[in-house]
């Protein structure tokens, strides 16, 4: 196991482990930490795990921590890699089983002293308008919808009238992966999504309303519509079912082509194919579907979310309208950009646990944002703050243009269950004046704040690192659990 003696210090928030820790190390392995962080990941086995993606073929530059990271499928979450084909491969454990598990933040001109009368009627209007939990159901869409979604992403949601424009410009990737290919998405997969489009689930996924409690920059703050004492709101989902059920298959079918192309890996679970071979681009086609889902899942849950503030606000509030500010993807591998070697490459950028956070010099950014720089939406746990921040040009080079995606978990959703009881927890986050509503006590119980580390913390040490810079910090007033 990975112990401090093996890791140096490089920077003020950088350590590294060097390729001479292990034989089979291709290039270094980086974590962006302070020294309490550094020492909370010594604790399960996401130090071992962060060597072991320095060993995948074609892996360039160094592999990354970002301060949120625990032990994961294969990659920690929190982790960062790049590929460079041909050799270089694409590897569904660094992606993750929740494929573009992500964040939409929508902004608005409400202030939270106007909303609070109403939120005992908001809060359960919420609950019951978008499915939530285990299995839950969402918009009853056929087989041809389904594969239409898969391709198309939030762009179908739109075109159904869920959602606007200005939704889909502020939507990373447009809501769009043009990759995606519904012919490598087994009919189980597809199964389970059809009754899972604008659904919110379970586990860590949350519906939130929240209140901009700080504002660190006023001009870029004004510029996503954020501002102190307004009401925001967080989705917190990704793909489901569906996305798990893609993720299962690959990390099965995929064993294959380990032997095929005589990959050797020091955990299985790092299963992998090159991402020009047959069995990777399939994988891809079938990632980029799922990705696709999760964005127009997000929008769908998002139009719920405005005609619930119409119908409880409307005539009670000057303004009760939502802007979207971004939603980005968190689990997900793209092909991008970045400077390999001197040169400028091609690369296959796997974040599993970890947000894009680029500077206003990447393109495809929004018009309104490219001055300034992509949004970062950071959740944090029930009663603890969310922070909005603006990625950085100079993140492109220090971690291929990413960010922390959370807190990261310390403790294991077991072990949460065994100590944290659930209704005792909702007692105390209600005396918070946190109005909250949940699918199982468990599961509450489950995603405690004690559960995580500390988020302003994690977000520190980005912010220091110069890798994305706060804007703004959310504290929750309203939530919803699975």
């Amino acid at each position: 196991m990975v112990e401090r003696k093996d890791i140096k210090q490089i920077d003020r928030y950088v350590y590294e482990i060097p390729t001479s820790y292990r034989s089979d190390m291709r290039v270094p392995a980086r974590i962006y930490a302070d020294k309490e962080l550094l020492e909370a990941s010594y604790r399960d086995r996401s130090m071992e795990q962060l060597v072991n993606t320095t060993t995948l073929p074609g892996v360039v530059r160094f592999t990354l921590a970002m301060p949120d990271i625990h032990q994961g499928y294969g990659f920690p979450i929190g982790g960062v890699a790049a590929t460079l084909p041909p050799e270089g491969v694409i590897s569904p454990g660094g992606i993750g089983y929740d494929i573009n598990c992500g964040v939409r933040a929508m902004a608005s001109d409400i202030l939270m002293e106007e909303l609070a009368p109403y939120m005992e009627e908001l809060i359960p209007t919420l609950y019951n308008r978008v499915p939530s939990g285990l299995g839950a159901g969402g918009i009853k869409i056929s087989a041809r919808q389904l594969d239409e979604i898969l391709v198309q992403g939030a762009k179908w949601t739109v075109q159904q009238g869920y959602g606007t424009k200005q939704d889909l410009e502020h939507t990373e990737e447009g809501g769009c992966m043009t990759a995606a290919d519904p012919r490598q998405v087994s009919q189980r997969a597809k199964d389970r999504g059809r009754k899972q489009v604008g659904s919110l689930g379970s586990g860590n996924h949350f519906l939130e309303i929240d209140e901009v409690v700080e504002v660190y920059d006023e001009e870029v703050a004004e510029a996503f519509g954020l501002r102190q004492g307004h009401v925001a709101v967080q989705i917190h989902c990704g793909s489901r079912g569906f996305g798990h059920q893609v993720c299962g298959d690959y990390v099965r079918s995929l064993q294959k082509a380990v032997r095929k192309y005589n990959i050797s890996l020091p955990d299985r679970e790092l299963v992998c194919a090159p991402f020009d071979s047959p069995e990777g681009q399939a994988y891809f086609g079938a990632m980029a579907c799922a990705a696709n889902f999760a964005w127009a899942n997000r929008m769908a849950i998002a139009h719920w979310v405005r005609v619930t503030f119409e119908e409880v606000l409307a005539g009670r509030v000057k303004n009760w309208e939502l802007t979207s500010v971004y939603d980005v993807a968190h689990n997900i591998g793209k092909v991008e950009e970045h400077r390999v070697n001197g040169r400028r490459a091609k690369v296959v950028v796997h974040r599993k646990g970890a947000t894009r956070a680029v500077g206003p010099s990447f393109p495809g950014l929004p018009k309104d944002y490219q001055e300034i720089g992509q949004p970062v939406l950071v959740p944090g746990s029930m009663g603890t703050a969310s922070y909005i921040l603006v990625g950085t040009d100079e993140a492109l080079d220090l971690t291929f243009g990413s960010t922390c995606h959370g807190a990261g978990r310390v403790m294991s959703r077991k072990a949460a269950k065994r100590q944290v009881h659930g209704q005792e927890l909702r007692q105390e986050l209600e005396g918070m004046g946190i109005v909250i509503r949940a699918g199982s006590m468990p599961g509450l119980a489950e995603e405690a704040p004690q559960a995580y580390k500390d988020v302003d913390r994690v977000v520190e040490v980005v912010h220091g690192a110069g890798i994305a810079y706060k804007v703004a910090r959310l504290e929750p007033r309203g939530v919803i659990k699975g």
